[in-house]
């Protein structure tokens, strides 16, 4: 019998059982709750510590008059989030403080107003508490994120002090706020994940939201694309579609946005006039240079004192990584981030937020308190938990600028 003749009368072969998709389903569930049984520790102490930055907020706010759901949810950027899930684009306000600018609602991204106005069309709440509610589930899975990603490089003790050094930060009162880089951070600690285990698809996509969610959500498309770049060339003419699939994807949620501020306004630069009317363009660190020499030569907000330290530190453990350097996605995620964060002009005081979902610069501080002694582990993380508590309450109560 020929070749042909066999397969002509091999019977077909039956269709998948539908038991098959369940038993995937169970597989991938099984491993999430793994995942999430390891992390527990670490997710409980973050929520513990986020918890008391709350009430401090709210303890503060209560002083001063001011509603607590307000100040975390409804100031300063949340004002805007706010809007735009309610209205839709189209808001524009002239600056009171800085003559000549033009402030609009298109530099704000969409995916988060988004999810506020998915929220409230189904669930009877406010924008504002539906925002927090976001921002406090995303900040959830951004530690879940972290972890994971520290438990598979480092081991579980550094991935726990990974987790709870995010949540210790100065600036880490934004982490419960209804701002964006807990979105943000969720998204690129996940896709840096899907990275790490070659799921290539899965990173696209979430790089994809991720540069739907902030301006510097390009971070996350920058360090798949260069990712998938590196797989292709060390695998000339044998790479899965799989990798292409997740470059291709990864950049879309960015530049999706920007083209369509870019069609609203009638110019390829739509998008870089908005930013411009901001006072937010590239002029690699010029502006912040001349804000640190000041700041060192004479007197400032505490608040600006308080960024020149956290940009000190950032940099000093981008050197300190640079003599143990995590895998290639963290490396271009992080160099990314940092360069937006600190070659883009003024908005001083706002750039340790612009630097929160940078995490890997917390490796270095993680590997030290891991190592450490777990007393003095302890006293470390209570004075940080002190700072970072009080800090934000001032920020949201008695800062004179933004963050």
């Amino acid at each position: 019998m020929s070749a042909d003749t066999a397969a002509s009368t091999r019977a077909p072969e039956p269709p998948p059982r539908p038991g098959a998709r369940r038993r995937v389903l169970g597989r991938v569930l099984g491993r999430l709750g793994a995942s999430l049984g390891r992390a527990w520790l670490a997710l409980a102490v973050y929520a513990t510590v986020r918890a008391a930055g709350v009430v401090c907020v709210a303890v503060g706010a209560w002083r001063i008059g001011k509603h607590p759901r307000n100040q975390l949810g409804h100031y300063w950027d949340g004002l805007w989030y706010v809007g735009i899930a309610q209205h839709g684009y189209g808001t524009d306000r002239p600056s009171v403080t800085h003559p000549g600018l033009t402030f609009s609602d298109l530099a704000f991204f969409p995916l988060y107003p988004g999810l506020i106005r998915a929220v409230t069309g189904v669930v009877p709440l406010s924008p504002v508490t539906a925002g927090l509610l976001i921002a406090w589930t995303t900040a959830g899975l951004a530690a879940w994120g972290i972890h994971a990603v520290g438990e598979r490089l480092y081991g579980r003790r550094v991935a726990l002090m990974l987790v709870v050094l995010w949540g210790l930060l100065p600036h880490a009162v934004i982490e419960s706020m209804g701002y964006t880089e807990s979105l943000l951070t969720a998204l690129a600690a996940w896709s840096l994940y899907a990275l790490l285990t070659r799921r290539w698809v899965w990173a696209g996509a979430l790089a994809l939201c991720a540069g739907a969610t902030r301006p510097n959500g390009l971070a996350v498309a920058a360090a798949v694309c260069v990712c998938a770049a590196a797989e292709i060339w060390r695998h000339r003419g044998h790479t899965s579609w799989r990798v292409w699939a997740g470059a291709a994807l990864a950049p879309l949620g960015w530049l999706g946005y920007a083209g369509w501020v870019g069609v609203r306004r009638g110019t390829w630069r739509g998008y870089l006039d908005v930013q411009d009317n901001w006072g937010t363009y590239l002029d690699f660190g010029v502006s912040g240079f001349h804000t640190a020499r000041a700041l060192i030569m004479g007197n400032g907000p505490l608040p600006h004192y308080i960024a020149l330290v956290v940009i000190s530190a950032s940099l000093i453990s981008l050197g300190c990584l640079a003599l143990r350097p995590p895998p290639l996605p963290l490396v271009v995620y992080t160099l990314a981030l940092v360069f937006v964060a600190l070659a883009s002009s003024n908005y001083f005081a706002s750039k340790p937020r612009f630097l929160l979902p940078a995490f890997p610069l917390l490796i270095p501080a993680a590997l030290a308190m891991a190592k450490a002694r777990p007393g003095a582990a302890v006293l470390a993380g209570g004075a940080l938990a002190g700072l970072s508590c009080l800090y934000g309450a001032y920020l949201l109560t008695n800062a004179p600028s933004p963050v």
